[in-house]
This record gives structure tokens, sequence and C-alpha cells, in this order.
């Protein structure tokens, strides 16, 4: 099973930082790369919603001798949908090279520029090119679980890609729904799975720092508060190392 982690970069969604072991305090936060010399990890698969600590999560990676593997999430909609979030889903991309790294910023600087923090499927296809990108769909928030979850009716064309699919288990009670539905959309198709687990903090304690965070984060906009969290499919504290190595 493979860990994804995501780091503090990602607004929201994690508690871990990218910072240089030697730098981590006990009493600070926790470092993805800290974690990482712990469990005498080779590589790091980091996957974020922007491209704001890829500079940090390389020069710290370099220094220690671990190999990166970065994939930048992102929503991606049809090209005829202008308004609101109708068939939106993410995905995860993944650059293999200096050349997919490159063509990481070219997606996401368009995305949010001139798309709203999308990208269009077309757009996507144009710039697509296998021989440094990798496509792969998350198992949360993907098209299938949005069709699932919320009677959604979106069904992506992604065989000029040949993605591969992300399946995980963390104790919620939709996991094995949303498994199956993946594999049977997967099976005629021929499309592989990877069995993966996302890092958002070290232990299962610390589930409730990431509560704490996420609260602050969407109290502005979302009305959440330590009292009324309102947080969705927020039920679970095994999206840890701890629990990948338990």
């Amino acid at each position: 099973m493979i860990p994804l982690f995501t780091s503090h970069y990602s607004i929201g969604k994690s508690i871990l930082t990218l910072d240089h072991p030697s730098k981590v305090k006990p009493e600070g936060a926790d470092s993805i790369f800290s974690i990482a010399q712990d469990h005498d990890l080779q590589e790091v698969v980091l996957v974020e919603n922007a491209l704001t600590g890829f500079l940090q999560a390389h020069n710290v990676a370099k220094d220690l001798g671990i190999k990166l593997i970065f994939g930048l999430k992102i929503n991606v909609r049809p090209k005829e949908t202008t308004n609101g979030d109708g068939g939106a889903h993410k995905i995860i991309v993944f650059a293999k090279n200096a050349q997919g790294c490159k063509t990481l910023n070219k997606i996401y600087s368009l995305a949010f520029t001139e798309q709203e923090g999308y990208i269009d499927s077309k757009s996507l296809q144009k710039f697509w090119d296998d021989s440094s990108l990798k496509l792969a769909i998350p198992f949360y928030d993907s098209f299938i679980f949005n069709n699932t979850m919320t009677f959604d009716n979106c069904v992506p064309d992604f065989r000029f890609a040949n993605p591969t699919f992300f399946i995980e288990s963390n104790s919620l009670p939709f996991d094995e729904l949303i498994e199956a539905r993946v594999k049977a959309f997967i099976e005629p198709h021929g499309y592989k799975t990877e069995k993966v687990k996302s890092i958002f903090y070290k232990s299962r304690a610390d589930v409730a720092a990431l509560q704490t965070y996420k609260c602050i984060c969407g109290r502005q906009f979302q009305n959440k508060s330590l009292t009324k969290p309102n947080l969705d499919h927020f039920g679970s504290n095994e999206f840890c190392m701890e629990a990948l190595q338990s």
C-alpha cells in the first residue's frame, strides 16, 4: 500500500509540513520527511492542491537522498460547463520527469488564471504526454465518488491517458461501496488499480488537530466552528501513518 502524503501547502487538507527533519522541534508540527526517515521510506509520494510547496519538497528530498514523486490534484470539468460545479471532479496528475514538472506548471497556470480553478478535459488532452505525465483517479472526490454520493452523472473519457484508479480503506461507511463502483467501472476498460492511503497527519491522536485546522481554514467562508464543524465525511482517524503501519 502506497502512502500519499499531503502537506499544509494544500490549505485545509493536512497538518504535515515539508520541513527538513533537522528543523523539526518536538513541540512543533510533524514533517512528512521526518516521517519518511522514521519509516525508512526511499521515496515520498506527495499529492498537493497547489504547486507552492514543490520547491521546498524538491530541495529537502534531494538533500536527504529521497526520491520525490509529485502529483497535482486538480478540478476537472467539461468544456461546456461554465457556471457552477456541474460534472466537476478531481484527478491527480503526476510528473514523471523535469518536463512533466514544467507541464504541471502550465496546467496549473491555465486553471487558475483563465478557468476559475478548473482545467477542462479538452485542454488537459492538449497538454498530455505519456512520457512525462501519469494520470491517477483519487478514491475520494473522483467522478465515481461524486456519482455515487451526490447523484452526479459524469463519465469522463480518459482513454487518452490510461489512468490508474486509487483504492483506499479508511473505516468510512461508504468505502466498500465506492471500491465496488470503481472495480465495476474499470473492468470493461482494463484500467489498473493501486491501493493507497492518504496521509494528512502522523498519528490517530492527531485527528483532533486536523479538525481544528479545517475549522479555522473554513470559518470565514463556510460557517465552521469547533462546536459545529460541519465537516462532510470527517468520520475517521485512519488518514495517518500510524494506521498504515498497524
